[in-house]
C-alpha cells in the first residue's frame, strides 16, 4: 500500500511490493549525474582560482546558503519528502524550485532516492551503496557518479505530487534551471559570478551532501537507536550550520516526521527557525515536532559510549524525548 503523510514515520512514496529486497543489486554508471557532477567539479577546480574575487565569493555564500535553506532543507526534505508541515501551493512551488536550484536533481528523483535509502536502512540488511558502508573514496565515487539497480526493487507512487505540472516541469528541466540564473549573474559580474554563483555552488552542495551523509552513517555521537534497523545514524555537529540543521541526523532517524531536527538548546537548526518564521507569517501550519508526534516504540537510547554528553541526555529525558 502507499503510505500517507498522515503517518509521520512512514516512507511515503514507496510501495512495499512482494519480494522487494534492498540487498541484491548492481552499481552502474549514471551518465547524466556523473557528467553533471564531474563537470561542475572540473569547472570549479580549474576556473575557480582563476576567477576568484571577494564579490564572486559573496555571491557563492549567499546563493549556496539560500538554496540549501529554502530548497534542500525546508523544501525538498521537510516539506516535500516528509510532509512535516503544510504551506500554500505557491510557496511549495517556490521552495521546490529553490530545491531544484541546489543542483542535485529534480524533485521526483530526490523523493525516490531518499525514500529508497530510507526504506532500505530500516531493514535488517541492505546493499552497501544504500548503507554508505564502503570506504569513503569508493562511496563518494558511487554516490556521485553511479546508481544502484536492485534486482527486486520496490515500486513508487508519488500520488498528487507526481501529477503536479510544475513539479513535472522541474523534473524534466532540472539542469536547464541553472541557465537563467547564470545569465543574470553574467550580466551582474561576468564570468567570476557564473563560476562561483553556479558551478562552485552546485559542486559544493552536491559534494557536501554526500560527504555529510557518509559521515552521518558511519561515525559521530548518537542519542537514539531505531530497533530493527540495519543502519543507524549519527550526528555531525560541526556541519549543523552549513546543512541548516540536517546534520543532526541521529535525531532525524528517530523522528523522521519532525520539522524540528535540532532537538535541544545548542543544536543549531536554521531550517526549523525558517519554518517558525513562515508560521508567524501565516504561511506554515500543522508543524510537527517530537512533542506533537505519536510515541515511536522502536526508538531506544543509544549505548552510553555513543551518546551525547550526560547533560544532553538529562535534558532529553526532561523533555520526554528519550527514555532512561
Amino acid at each position: 500500500m502507499t503510505h500517507s503523510h498522515d503517518d509521520p514515520y512512514a516512507v511515503h512514496s514507496l510501495v512495499e511490493t512482494p519480494g522487494a529486497s534492498p540487498v541484491v543489486g548492481r552499481v552502474r554508471w549514471d551518465p547524466a549525474h556523473s557528467l553533471w557532477n564531474g563537470g561542475m567539479m572540473a569547472v570549479t577546480l580549474i576556473l575557480g582560482p582563476m576567477t576568484f574575487t571577494w564579490q564572486a565569493f559573496a555571491v557563492f555564500i549567499v546563493l549556496t546558503g539560500g538554496f540549501l535553506l529554502l530548497g534542500h532543507s525546508v523544501g525538498f526534505h521537510r516539506r516535500l519528502i516528509h510532509g512535516s508541515f503544510k504551506s500554500p501551493l505557491w510557496l511549495d512551488h517556490f521552495l521546490m524550485w529553490c530545491g531544484t536550484m541546489v543542483g542535485m536533481s529534480g524533485p521526483f528523483w530526490m523523493i525516490k532516492a531518499h525514500d529508497l535509502r530510507d526504506w532500505a536502512q530500516r531493514q535488517d540488511d541492505c546493499h552497501l551503496y544504500l548503507a554508505h558502508k564502503m570506504p569513503m573514496l569508493i562511496d563518494g565515487v558511487w554516490q556521485l557518479h553511479f546508481r544502484l539497480e536492485l534486482e527486486r526493487p520496490p515500486a513508487f507512487d508519488l500520488g498528487k505530487i507526481g501529477r503536479d505540472r510544475f513539479y513535472r516541469f522541474l523534473e524534466k528541466t532540472w539542469m536547464l534551471q541553472q541557465l537563467p540564473l547564470a545569465a543574470g549573474l553574467y550580466l551582474l559580474g561576468g564570468l567570476p559570478f557564473v563560476v562561483w554563483g553556479v558551478c562552485a555552488r552546485v559542486f559544493i552542495s552536491v559534494f557536501g551532501h554526500w560527504f555529510v551523509g557518509h559521515l552521518a552513517h558511519n561515525r559521530g555521537p548518537q542519542t537514539y537507536l531505531v530497533s530493527g534497523a540495519g543502519v543507524q545514524a549519527h550526528d555531525v555537529p560541526w556541519a549543523a550550520i552549513p546543512t541548516m540543521g540536517e546534520a543532526w541526523h541521529n535525531n532525524h532517524h528517530a523522528y523522521p516526521g519532525s520539522a524540528k531536527i535540532g532537538l535541544l538548546p545548542g543544536q543549531a537548526d536554521w531550517g526549523f527557525r525558517f519554518i517558525q518564521l513562515l508560521e508567524r507569517l501565516g504561511l506554515a501550519w500543522n508543524i510537527r515536532t517530537p512533542d506533537t508526534l505519536p510515541e515511536r516504540h522502536a526508538v531506544v537510547p543509544a549505548p552510553k559510549s555513543t551518546r551525547e554528553p550526560c547533560r544532553l541526555c538529562r535534558r532529553l529525558r526532561g523533555k520526554g524525548l528519550a527514555r532512561a
